[in-house]
């Protein structure tokens, strides 16, 4: 409808055509067209796997793809077949972004539409699960529809036996899956990030988080983080973030007096498009308002030099600390066998 529009004005004048394209190109309009033939005009604020959420201007609408035929971001159009290869941006659609060795990434950015917290959780809270080990419980959240998944490294800090737990919506409320062919794929202990995949989800549909930008952060913006803290499945909790750039042994962290508790650890840290922007590692028990993030840059360069970091069970650089021998408490000589050598 906006292009017929342009069209009619530039044969009646070049002037008014210059000044409606402009005007265009300044409050992008995404479009969706139905297999029935009708056209949706708006602002499409969110991708998910089975449905795009749409800003029609007085409210959100949900549309199934497999009702859509295609859909445009701007003037660019994308085929409803190759939905699930297409990362959500302002200046238009983005297939899979090549990394530095020509692989494809295993997250997806965006620049969603700000919201409220409530919609917010009700798009992304499925992605969010509990990882439990023997030796305790944290958090994680889901980077793709393979089953990718990051957390905190000491959330799995010296374990292999790894269980994921997702809650599923339905009809009644959350259902929980418990997943237990978890592999580690890779970690590092320095900035605390580990990549797990899940392989035991068979036909099952993931629901997956698009990863934001820190540099479109600022100190003030309203934040959300959900997790499990001291066990409290699927807890959120809100703030704002105080500083983007707080430095603690050599890395800047983002601190939010959004409460961080034991059990919140490796989950994420969301703005308010619903886009994560870092993943929460610490917090004071006794000091309320003091939570911290590792900043989602620092989990996009750990996730495309992934082979670097690679898991080695058999590798003493994966993780896993040895302990020195004690030393002699004895420290005379030793006895001589009967043929001289020490016993």
């Amino acid at each position: 409808m906006v292009e017929r529009i342009v069209r009619n004005r530039t044969n009646r004048g070049w002037l008014w055509g210059l000044l409606l394209l402009s005007c265009c190109a300044l409050s992008r309009a995404d479009t969706v067209v139905l297999k029935e033939g009708q056209t949706i005009t708006g602002q499409i604020v969110l991708e998910k796997q089975n449905q795009l959420y749409v800003d029609i201007g007085v409210t959100v609408v949900t549309i199934p793809k497999d009702k859509i035929l295609e859909y445009h971001y701007g003037e660019a159009k994308v085929p409803a077949a190759d939905a699930n290869n297409v990362k959500a941006e302002a200046a238009g659609p983005v297939g899979p972004q090549p990394s530095a060795d020509g692989s494809s990434h295993l997250y997806k950015t965006a620049r969603l539409k700000r919201t409220t917290i409530e919609k917010c959780v009700e798009a992304v809270s499925e992605a969010v699960v509990k990882i439990t080990s023997p030796g305790g419980t944290g958090s994680g959240f889901f980077i793709s529809e393979e089953g990718y998944l990051i957390t905190n490294y000491h959330v799995i800090e010296k374990e292999t036996q790894i269980e994921v737990t997702m809650f599923q919506k339905t009809a009644t409320g959350f259902e929980r899956k418990v997943f237990k062919k978890v592999r580690i794929e890779a970690i590092n202990p320095f900035i605390d990030l580990a990549l797990l995949k899940v392989e035991d989800f068979g036909d099952m549909k993931i629901t997956f988080v698009y990863l934001g930008d820190v540099d479109r952060i600022t100190a003030g913006e309203q934040v959300f983080a959900i997790g499990n803290p001291l066990g409290l499945e699927r807890t959120i909790t809100n703030g704002v973030i105080s500083t983007k750039n707080r430095a603690f042994e050599g890395l800047t962290y983002i601190q939010t007096n959004a409460d961080i508790n034991p059990g919140n650890s490796g989950g994420p840290l969301f703005n308010l498009a619903g886009e994560v922007i870092g993943v929460t590692n610490m917090g004071y028990i006794f000091l309320g308002g003091l939570g911290f993030a590792i900043p989602v840059n620092y989990v996009k360069e750990f996730i495309d030099n992934r082979e670097a970091f690679a898991y080695d069970k058999d590798n003493p650089n994966s993780g896993y600390k040895y302990l020195q021998p004690d030393r002699r408490r004895n420290k005379a000589t030793p006895p001589l066998s009967k043929k001289g050598k020490d016993l």
